[in-house]
């Protein structure tokens, strides 16, 4: 029987409200080809209001800190250092921070890791090629292409901060090598981690959307336990909580070896679609604002062992769940909507988003709403009433 839409929107009347707390600030537009991140090669990115590090190897995001922040807040996961407090040695720098999985979402078929096939594809684990890193009409710009020879696919992304914005605006494009169609699955591993991410005080906020909780056929490993019912609709924040009742996902829980995960169809009637974290101690908040048609999935990926680093996914891409090719394309849809994307014969394929890292003011609980237009990146909280204007004057 097919599962009922039930898209949850927002209806208030938005307010602006004023910054005081955000100071003149000298804007400084550089680009650093030759930075380093914990020993990796990266280029850094500044503009006088946030500083991006990318990473030559991979392609992450590993680290976005506000110019002048002398704490020097980052609400990236850092899985180099998470390893590291592990015991364990650290993995590949392609896989911390956000970074992109590409063609693959997941793990790989039996038969794909036999044949040498990764997970979530190849482009986090292959060298990225800088056609351009440096200023262009006064933004600092980095230009980046992989190729990867498994899939026979062209990566290609540009990144661009216009000066004095909290925001990044990030254009990617996928083009095919070969000379027939075919299914192909792409998502953005955005990815925050401890200390920005906090028990009971760092919330996640979404736009409408229709969620599930993700089917599964056992417990995970490393004697963690699932939290959350496998295989259930639900309505965004409360998922259906193993010992009864409902969980309200925004928080971390105050105590829990847990690992779970949500997947969530944004509304398709919307251009573009949100998903946002906020230390409401820190008032500090990063965001991601993307086309719903090159990313109509969301997933969550919760990871909250009782020591250690806490992780959490918000990772946008094409299908629900990091699942192997095969189960994507042969289950075919979700609520109606397509699990992989179709990329032409020698053709090409686009998408972009918006990535925004910013201090709030006092009192705001959460995000309800954001909408980008006139060169403003509107966010809205309704439990406190403010709106919070951002320069967003770029394009996508």
């Amino acid at each position: 029987m097919p599962r009922k839409a039930c898209y949850h929107s927002l209806n208030m009347k938005l307010r602006s409200a004023a910054l005081p707390f955000l100071a003149a600030q000298t804007i400084l537009a550089a680009v650093d080809a030759q930075h380093s991140f914990r020993g990796r090669g990266a280029v850094l990115l500044t503009n006088g209001a946030v500083e991006l590090t990318v990473l030559k190897h991979g392609g992450s995001f590993a680290s976005i800190v506000l110019a002048g922040d002398a704490e020097r807040n980052n609400p990236m996961w850092d899985a180099l250092r998470a390893n590291r407090e592990s015991g364990r040695p650290e993995r590949q720098a392609g896989g911390t921070g956000h970074f992109v999985c590409v063609d693959g979402f997941g793990p790989p078929s039996a038969a794909e890791a036999a044949a040498g096939m990764q997970g979530h594809g190849e482009a986090h684990r292959l060298p990225w090629a800088a056609a351009f890193a440096g200023i262009e009409n006064g933004d600092s710009v980095l230009r980046q292409a992989v190729t990867l020879p498994r899939v026979h696919e062209l990566l290609q992304r540009e990144v661009r901060l216009k000066p004095g914005e909290n925001v990044v605006y990030v254009k990617s494009s996928l083009t095919s090598l070969l000379d027939f169609d075919r299914p192909v699955n792409w998502a953005e591993h955005a990815t925050i981690g401890s200390p920005f991410l906090e028990r009971g005080v760092t919330v996640v906020d979404m736009s409408p959307n229709r969620a599930l909780t993700r089917p599964r056929s056992g417990p995970p490993s490393g004697g963690r336990v699932h939290r959350l019912i496998g295989n259930k609709d639900f309505a965004w924040p409360l998922a259906p909580a193993g010992a009864g009742g409902a969980v309200d996902l925004r928080a971390a829980p105050l105590e829990s070896h847990s690992l779970d995960h949500t997947g969530h169809l944004m509304d398709p009637t919307r251009e573009w679609a949100f998903v946002t974290a906020l230390h409401t101690e820190k008032r500090l908040l990063i965001g991601y604002l993307f086309r719903t048609s090159a990313y109509p999935w969301l997933q969550t990926w919760e990871n909250y062992p009782r020591e250690g680093m806490l992780a959490r996914g918000l990772e946008f891409g094409t299908q629900a769940f990091d699942r192997p090719r095969r189960e994507m394309v042969t289950q075919g849809r979700l609520f109606g909507r397509l699990l992989y994307r179709w990329l032409p014969a020698r053709g090409r394929i686009d998408a972009s988003y918006l990535l925004f890292w910013t201090r709030m003011p006092e009192g705001f609980r959460g995000v309800d709403e954001v909408q980008w237009s006139g060169g403003k990146l509107r966010i809205a909280d309704r439990r406190s009433g403010q709106v919070v204007e951002l320069a967003a004057s770029g394009e996508l």
